[in-house]
């Protein structure tokens, strides 16, 4: 079919024609919106680097809940800001552990939201590292006990799903075999398959008070250079059972996404996390850009290249603006 049998833009012509041959369309269903969790009372503190972005003590994380069940986002995850940090991250999977209460919290009068845990040490950790030091290095094998103790604590608190962050080798299966010997065989287990040693979460570490005291993670977190390991990674965690598969960062990954669709059936989550969302920000402060515009721009690229749920700290804006017939 030849021009001019053929007008592309026949069907770009009205708002309601673009609408109806739209291909790709985001659901706020499939947002999932983080939660900083703090000790206090009726706190609601700033994040500086990530306007809109609060540390929320536990008292206000009901009325946060019910503000995003009624926008239709159905999942939050959780990172907790412990009252005291010591080697070994043990506040991470005490039994009254911030994030162990604010899973109670939301489940007892939120009941239909779905809570994710993030499971990781490096905010319980005094030196920052999201695994068990010894001799100044990352012990991979010392950990898995620690961050399989952390998720069996967080099925038993309520948690829906239980998501490791850590990148250490063989923790998807460590958890897995703990749920299931506390029965607890019905909790998902969504991982961060693939999550690289990004510049873009800078930011969080200042949410979450996670930043690593020395060194860095390059060691355990993914090369941003490589994709086949990629492919490595998510399959080690497919056989030792995750449930749901996870890109982070999201937008200068999005090839690593579309490449884990065409080579993985399972449910698959892109975390579109701290600096991408603070750019935004900070553009459209500047008057750079349209800050609406180009929030859907990004989350549409990555629902576009794969992703079938996303984290975002865009998830309330984005609700809203669905919520009004746009984009």
């Amino acid at each position: 079919m030849l021009f001019p049998e053929y007008r592309a833009r026949r069907l770009r012509r009205t708002a309601t024609l673009r609408a109806l041959t739209r291909e790709t369309r985001l659901d706020p269903g499939q947002l999932v919106y983080p939660l900083f969790v703090i000790e206090g009372k009726n706190s609601r503190h700033p994040v500086a680097s990530m306007p809109g972005v609060y540390q929320l003590s536990i008292d206000t994380l009901a009325a946060e809940a019910r503000q995003l069940v009624a926008l239709g986002i159905r999942a939050v995850i959780l990172f907790g800001l412990p009252a005291t940090k010591d080697h070994s991250g043990s506040s991470a999977h005490a039994k009254n552990g911030i994030i162990q209460r604010a899973i109670k919290e939301l489940k007892n009068t939120v009941p239909e939201l779905v809570v994710i845990t993030d499971v990781c040490l490096c905010e319980y950790t005094d030196h920052g590292h999201c695994g068990f030091i010894i001799d100044n290095e990352v012990d991979n094998d010392a950990t898995l006990e620690i961050l399989a103790r952390v998720a069996v604590s967080h099925a038993r608190a309520g948690a829906d799903i239980v998501a490791p962050s850590d990148m250490m080798d063989g923790r998807v299966a460590e958890i897995r075999a703990a749920l299931d010997e506390e029965n607890f065989v019905n909790v998902p287990i969504m991982s961060y398959a693939v999550k690289y040693y990004s510049a873009f979460y800078g930011p969080f570490r200042e949410a979450a008070d996670s930043a690593p005291r020395f060194g860095d993670r390059a060691s355990y977190q993914m090369d941003p250079a490589n994709s086949r390991e990629a492919i490595r990674e998510a399959t080690l965690d497919v056989e030792e059972g995750a449930d749901i598969l996870m890109v982070k960062p999201a937008l200068a990954y999005l090839d690593i996404i579309a490449r884990l669709r065409d080579e993985f059936d399972l449910p698959l989550a892109a975390y579109q996390v701290s600096g991408e969302y603070a750019m935004i920000k900070a553009a459209a402060a500047n008057g750079w850009l349209d800050e609406e515009r180009v929030m859907a721009e990004t989350l549409i690229g990555i629902k576009r290249a794969g992703a079938d749920i996303i984290i975002t700290y865009f998830a309330k804006q984005m609700a809203q603006l669905l919520a009004k017939g746009q984009f």
